[in-house]
């Protein structure tokens, strides 16, 4: 079972909000809405998905990465992986 599973409902509220966050954007520039108001939607948008990114990295690394929870061969490929994910997101 995936960590994520764990919080399912919860994450999926966050991914729901964001969907209304873009949504709203997207009206707001259809409705030519003032340019500080689609600043503040932009920044509330990135604002949630870094919270929604933290935390499921957060369990990840817990899960994947903690103590004992996996031989040190599979901790450096799942490093890996996450150290890939981080640069990508961060581009």
């Amino acid at each position: 079972m995936s960590h994520t599973a764990k919080g399912k409902k919860q994450l999926l509220t966050r991914v729901r909000r964001i969907k209304g966050q873009s949504e709203a954007l997207e009206r707001a520039l259809e409705q030519d809405a003032d340019c500080m108001a689609i600043l503040q939607q932009i920044a509330a948008i990135r604002g949630a998905v870094n919270s929604l990114m933290a935390e499921i990295l957060e369990e990840h690394i817990r899960e994947h990465l903690g103590p004992d929870a996996v031989s040190p061969q599979q901790r450096g490929e799942d490093l890996e992986q996450v150290v890939a994910v981080l640069r990508s997101y961060l581009k």
